[in-house]
C-alpha cells in the first residue's frame, strides 16, 4: 500500500502565504475507497435499470399479445353483430324476412344434429333452450335465432374437443390419426361434399359464415366417429387391473444382471389374477413358447397383435373369436420367470412396439 500510495505534500500558495498539506498513505487509501464504492454503487444501478428495462419491454409484449387476441376476439363479435344487423336492415325489420332466414338455419342445423345423434354427451350438449313465448313476433323471431347461434357454438365445441381428445390419444399410441379419418363431412352422405363456403351455402340456402361453422362442425363429428370406431379395434385397454413392475427397451436383466432387451410391458400379481384382451380380435395361438411359458396371441386386424405370456391357465382357443375386456387367462410365472407376472407385448405389421404407449392412449380415453 504504501508503494501504490506514498506519502505525498501539497504546497498551495495564497494570499502572499503559502500553506503546506500532507497527504498520508492512509488517508490517500480512504478516497480511493470512497471512489470504488462511488463506481461500484453506480454500475449496480445501471445494471438494474437495465434489468427492469427487459423486464419492462417484454411484459409489454405480452401485455400486447394479450390485447392483439382480445382485439381479434371483439373484432368477430363485432363482424357477427354487424352482419345480422346488415340482414336487419336488408329485410327493413320484416318478420316475414326474419322467419325465412330461421326456417333456412333451423333446417341446416336439424341436418347437423342428425349427424350429432348417438354421440356420447351429444344430446344434453345440444339441448335447445325453452321456447320463449313472451314478446311480440319479432322478439320470439330474434330469439330463436339467439338460440340457434348457441346451438351452433356448442356443437363446434362439442365436436372439436373429442376429436381432439381422440387425435391426441391415436398420437400418444404413436399412430398417425388421419390415416383412420374419411374425406368428406358426415352431413347427409354425398350430397354436401362441397368444400367451397359459396357451394356449401348455396346447398344448405343459407349464409356463408352460417354455412362454414355447420361445415366445421360436421367435418369434426365425422372424424371423431371415425376415430371412435378405429379405437374400439385397438388394444387401448389395460390386459389386468395391476400395475406395471418392467417397462419395454433396455433392462438389466433378472437372470444374468446385464443389460438386455425386453420387447414388452410387465404387470405384477398373484397367481390367477385375471387376465383380459385388450381389443377385439380372434386367437390365433395358444401354447408354449420358448422363454414365454404358457402364451396366447391374439389377432385385432389390420396389422395389430398382441401377446400375453407366463399365464397359469389359458381359457381361449386358437379361432376363438374374443370380445374387448374378455377374461382368456390367469397370471402366473411358467417359463423364464422369477416370479408371478404378465408380460405384455403388443405388435404393429409385424414389429413389436412399445405397450405403454397404448395403454396411456387408452387411460386419456377413458379418462
Amino acid at each position: 500500500m504504501v508503494a501504490l500510495f506514498p506519502e505525498r505534500h501539497l504546497y498551495v500558495r495564497s494570499g502572499g502565504q503559502m500553506r503546506a498539506y500532507v497527504l498520508t498513505t492512509r488517508r490517500q487509501l480512504m478516497f480511493a475507497s470512497g471512489v470504488a464504492a462511488a463506481s461500484l454503487w453506480m454500475g449496480v444501478c445501471t445494471a438494474a435499470m437495465l434489468f427492469n428495462a427487459m423486464a419492462l419491454s417484454h411484459s409489454d409484449q405480452e401485455l400486447a399479445h394479450t390485447q392483439a387476441k382480445y382485439e381479434r376476439w371483439i373484432a368477430d363479435r363485432q363482424a357477427r353483430l354487424n352482419s345480422a344487423v346488415a340482414q336487419l336492415d336488408a329485410t327493413n325489420g320484416s318478420i316475414d324476412g326474419l322467419a325465412a332466414n330461421v326456417e333456412e338455419r333451423h333446417e341446416a342445423l336439424a341436418l347437423l344434429l342428425t349427424d350429432f345423434q348417438g354421440a356420447p354427451g351429444a344430446a344434453q350438449a345440444l339441448a335447445p333452450a325453452p321456447p320463449r313465448l313472451a314478446g311480440t313476433p319479432l322478439q320470439r323471431v330474434q330469439a330463436v335465432q339467439m338460440d340457434q347461434e348457441r346451438l351452433i357454438s356448442a356443437a363446434e365445441s362439442f365436436a372439436k374437443s373429442r376429436a381432439e381428445r381422440l387425435r391426441l390419444a391415436f398420437r400418444l399410441a404413436g399412430l398417425d390419426p388421419h390415416h383412420y379419418v374419411g374425406s368428406g363431412s358426415g352431413l347427409g352422405g354425398p350430397l354436401i361434399e362441397a368444400r367451397d363456403p359459396r357451394a356449401l351455402a348455396a346447398i344448405l340456402d343459407v349464409d356463408d359464415d352460417f354455412a362454414v361453422r355447420i361445415q366445421h362442425a360436421s367435418d369434426d363429428m365425422s372424424d371423431m366417429r371415425a376415430l371412435s370406431m378405429a379405437a374400439q379395434k385397438l388394444p387401448l385397454s389395460r390386459p389386468t387391473d395391476t400395475s406395471t413392475s418392467s417397462g419395454f427397451g433396455v433392462r438389466m436383466d433378472p437372470f444374468t444382471h446385464r443389460p438386455a432387451y425386453h420387447p414388452g410391458l410387465d404387470f405384477s400379481g398373484a397367481i390367477m389374477t385375471p387376465i383380459h384382451a385388450t381389443a377385439p380380435g380372434i386367437v390365433s395361438f395358444t401354447g408354449v413358447r420358448s422363454g414365454y411359458g404358457n402364451t396366447i396371441e391374439i389377432d385385432h386386424g389390420g396389422g395389430f397383435k398382441t401377446r400375453y405370456a407366463h399365464l397359469s391357465t389359458m381359457s381361449v382357443s386358437v379361432g376363438q373369436r374374443v370380445a374387448l375386456g374378455q377374461r382368456i387367462g390367469g397370471m402366473g410365472s411358467t417359463g423364464r420367470s422369477t416370479g408371478p407376472h404378465l408380460h405384455y407385448e403388443v405388435w404393429v405389421n409385424g414389429r413389436v412396439q412399445d405397450p405403454n404407449r397404448f395403454v396411456r392412449a387408452g387411460d386419456e380415453l377413458s379418462s
